[in-house]
């Protein structure tokens, strides 16, 4: 018999704030954490803005406890500091963890490191390069945090670029609903790099100013860091400790359009079949509020407009997109939005949009643009990624 996935944790560091409490603030206030970086150097600094974590990397040491010769990668640091936050707001006791699933999203994985080795190779600086076949790995950041926490049942290491940390929730349940484990903490994390925002300054959707996605007249989207995670259980094993549980995993659907590999048919055929799947497995129950994918790209929101659209027709939920307070966190954008679907079921809310002047019409329903006070039992959030990896995940208010 399939066990019912809980979620009994969560943790999330962003541009909005550096834990869940913050960020639910942020988000309530309508304030935007895009701005000009202030850690990350590039040529673009004066020009672009991002959702940068208002941490130094010395700082995100200290707060978790490890000193600059442990650790250098910023990936790795967040990761380390939303999974804490997790793991303590769940109450799972060492010997939980010890038995736990680790499943760790990320796109840029150490390529933060790689970009400085790289640097100071050119520079002819002396120094022990060997530790860059380490790093540059996009399971470098999922050992090491699994080392921390002494999570011992598995790790598991997924990047398909922007559904990455939406696919460890996924694979999360997937392994509770087969009985194949107990608990299960999924997410994902990436820092900004010199790489991302090289290369989707080359692909032209950088917009210079803060973005405003599902505006008729949008430019692009900004970029982001960020890490979060859930612990997801078994319901059997979260009562039987006693754990106060936050919402459900009722539903989840992955599918690939293959239209382009840095762009979705202007159809949204994966969107429209990774939704088919996830509310089919939740039996079609009746979606409050979809958190969209909503990059503010001329190509994702229409296509993914009309996945929305194909999928519910002129019965659209209401809808908005989050990424203009975080920016476009990557690898952990899923799992970014996971926390704020299960933060709207918590308080009843929908965050609305930022900054749209001339709002993109679904259908004939428009996106949410003020925060509002609605019933939220159920979530549907879209995390659509390049290389046409199309994830769709509901919760729900535990039944």
């Amino acid at each position: 018999m399939s066990q019912k996935v809980v979620v009994t944790g969560f943790g999330i560091i962003s541009a909005l704030g550096t834990n869940v409490d913050e960020n639910f603030n942020s988000l309530k206030a309508g304030d935007s954490g895009v701005k000009k970086s202030k850690y990350l150097k590039s040529e673009y600094s004066n020009t672009k803005v991002c959702g940068e974590v208002n941490l130094s990397n010395e700082q995100l040491r200290k707060e978790i406890g490890y000193t600059a010769n442990d650790i250098n990668c910023r990936t790795t640091l967040l990761g380390l500091h939303a999974v804490s936050e997790a793991v303590n707001s769940s109450n799972l006791e060492n010997s939980h963890l010890k038995g736990a699933m680790f499943m760790n999203g990320t796109s840029v994985g150490g390529m933060v490191l790689t970009e400085q080795y790289f640097k100071e190779y050119k520079e002819g600086k002396p120094g022990d390069y060997k530790d860059i076949f380490k790093s540059h790995d996009c399971g470098y950041s999922t050992e090491i945090i699994a080392n921390k926490f002494n999570i011992c049942g598995g790790t598991v290491t997924i990047s398909t670029a922007c559904s990455s940390s939406a696919n460890t929730i996924m694979q999360g349940a997937r392994y509770i609903n087969a009985g194949r484990t107990d608990v299960v903490i999924a997410g994902g994390t990436d820092a900004l790099s010199k790489f991302t925002i090289n290369g989707f300054n080359s692909l032209k959707i950088l917009d210079d100013n803060p973005c405003k996605p599902f505006d008729i007249n949008r430019k692009g989207l900004n970029l982001g860091e960020a890490a979060a995670y859930l612990v997801l259980e078994s319901e059997d094993h979260a009562r039987s400790r006693g754990a106060n549980i936050i919402g459900e995993v009722i539903g989840y659907g992955n599918a690939n359009d293959a239209h382009h590999q840095t762009a979705s048919s202007p159809e949204g055929n994966g969107a429209k079949l990774a939704m088919s799947k996830a509310l089919k497995m939740a039996e079609n129950i009746d979606i409050d509020y979809i958190n969209a994918h909503g990059t503010g790209t001329e190509n994702n929101d229409s296509s993914e407009s009309a996945a929305i659209e194909g999928i519910f027709g002129e019965n659209v939920p209401n809808f908005s997109t989050t990424k203009a307070y975080t920016g476009h966190t990557l690898g952990a954008a899923g799992a970014v939005e996971a926390v704020i679907s299960l933060l709207s079921i918590k308080n009843d809310l929908i965050f609305p949009c930022l900054r749209i002047e001339e709002p993109l019409l679904i259908g004939s329903s428009k996106p949410i643009v003020e925060l509002t006070s609605h019933v939220v039992n159920t979530v549907l959030s879209n995390s659509l990624g390049f290389g046409g990896n199309c994830t769709t995940l509901i919760f729900n208010k535990l039944r």
